[in-house]
């Protein structure tokens, strides 16, 4: 029996159109909610360091649920529950700017930001106190302290597992298509339903995410060698 290996149909006209828009789209997705997920970690790990009881068990909350809650239901929630309970007019606005898309990134963002404030909170801890110490006696509040003597310092430490992160939200965007976002996975079914060559779309698709989550895992090595502070294990 011989074989038909045929990727050339899957990447001719259209069909490689689609995939090109995909990979945008993903790469869209994946960027806009590795910097949502950032900026949560780092505000929820700023404010377990409060220390005030009510802030901290809001965070520990916040970081349990989507800890412990599956990525699709969260994204689910968004699509089908969140976007019910706003305005109508919201809802039409989102509509005709690809909701999809934007609660997907929403979804992603915050559930990867639970798991990002766990590293940052860790790279805080491994600051020696004198740190905080001095940038007191520099004259700098709580927030300024942190901006710009703390948090540098913590987020160089994190970075290997906020690297390990950002390649699992890459290849979580995927998740997306449930709700009908046009990123690669949901192109590739697209292409395979058109073409019936299903192994060579999937191939396609394999192929992509393989090259890109090596492109992030080799870009995020480089820069940790490069902020490495000198002398941390």
């Amino acid at each position: 029996m011989k074989l038909h290996f045929d990727v050339a149909t899957v990447l001719r006209g259209d069909y490689g159109a689609l995939f090109l828009h995909g990979i945008e789209l993903t790469l869209a997705m994946a960027a806009l909610a590795w910097i949502l997920s950032l900026i949560v970690g780092v505000l929820l790990a700023l404010i377990r360091l409060t220390n005030n009881r009510l802030a901290t068990s809001f965070v520990a909350t916040f970081v349990a649920y989507h800890r412990n809650v599956p990525m699709l239901v969260q994204i689910l929630f968004w699509y089908f529950g969140i976007s019910n309970v706003l305005p109508a007019s919201l809802q039409t606005l989102l509509n005709q700017y690809n909701g999809q898309f934007i609660f997907a990134v929403i979804a992603i963002g915050l559930c990867s930001g639970a798991y990002l404030s766990e590293d940052i909170r860790s790279g805080l801890r491994a600051i020696p106190y004198g740190q905080y110490e001095a940038s007191r006696a520099l004259g700098l509040n709580f927030l300024t302290g942190m901006r710009y003597v703390v948090l540098p310092q913590a987020l160089r430490n994190a970075i290997p597992p906020m690297v390990n992160h950002a390649v699992l939200l890459f290849k979580n965007t995927s998740l997306a298509m449930a709700i009908g976002a046009a990123e690669l996975t949901y192109v590739t079914r697209q292409v395979e339903n058109e073409t019936f060559l299903s192994f060579e779309s999937y191939f396609v698709a394999t192929a992509v995410y393989l090259g890109l989550s090596l492109i992030i895992m080799l870009g995020g090595a480089k820069i940790a060698t490069h902020y490495r502070i000198p002398g941390a294990k």
